[in-house]
């Protein structure tokens, strides 16, 4: 399994709770695939450098997570179908050089 890192930006007008609840189940859905999240970092509410379906601001999530190479397409899919999420970043973590 490789390793990816999962920027997620929810809408603004979410509670915390309510953004806690969409994490968890991004996670279930990952540990569903046959992977498991390494880490998540609740970055909070940040302002957009430009608007995303008319909102300025968003609720970021950054999550480290590894996932079968052949379930990512489905995983990807399921996300961009989530009402709540405003943009994915989903990228292969890269691994650091030792200099």
């Amino acid at each position: 399994m490789k390793t990816y890192e999962l920027l997620t930006v929810f809408k603004p007008n979410l509670d915390a709770e309510e953004v806690d609840k969409l994490v968890e189940k991004i996670n279930s859905d990952v540990t569903g695939f046959g992977g498991k999240v390494e880490s998540t970092d609740k970055i909070g509410r940040k302002k957009l450098a430009y608007e995303i379906q008319n909102f300025r601001d968003g609720f970021l999530v950054n999550s480290v997570l590894s996932i079968p190479a052949e379930k990512v397409a489905e995983f990807n899919r399921q996300l961009r179908l989530n009402d709540n999420i405003l943009r994915i970043m989903f990228l292969e973590a890269a691994k650091t050089a030792n200099v």
